[in-house]
């Protein structure tokens, strides 16, 4: 079983607003690109992660604005976890690495679309997706 990221080292405190409701810091991301999310209570947004040449939708992230700088100047993808509240970069120590090929915000702002370049599993139990469990749809005895 793959072992979880480790949060990234060096600068992590959160930047405007912080993740968790903490004080507001300055951000260094574009303030053209601020001023298009709609961030959650938390100062957080959705990231739907998907492999950029098969459209496959491998996860769900969330990312604040330091998040969204660090995916953007890096190529690398950076999420806060809201369990561990620190930022980690996906494959730093799992070698399951998303180099980023884009990100799109959605016409809300209340989610990013992040198109990458996926290595291994994305999911943190080794599956090559999050999304592996179907659920059935439709009334009993109408299912296929």
């Amino acid at each position: 079983m793959p072992v979880p990221d480790p949060p990234v080292t060096g600068v992590n405190a959160p930047s405007a607003p912080a993740p968790g409701g903490g004080p507001a810091r300055p951000s260094r991301l574009d303030p053209a690109i601020a001023a298009r999310l709609r961030r959650d209570a938390d100062g957080l947004v959705a990231a739907v992660v998907r492999q950029h040449d098969t459209g496959e939708v491998l996860m769900l992230a969330w990312m604040d604005d330091e998040a969204l700088h660090r995916t953007l100047t890096t190529g690398r993808a950076t999420y806060w976890s809201r369990s561990r509240q620190e930022y980690w970069v996906k494959g730093a120590t799992s070698g399951h690495h998303q180099h980023v090929r884009a990100v799109a915000v959605d016409c809300d702002g209340d989610a990013l679309l992040v198109t990458v370049d996926q290595v291994g599993a994305a999911c943190h139990t080794g599956e090559r997706t999050c999304f592996f469990t179907d659920l059935p749809v439709g009334a009993p005895g109408e299912r296929a």
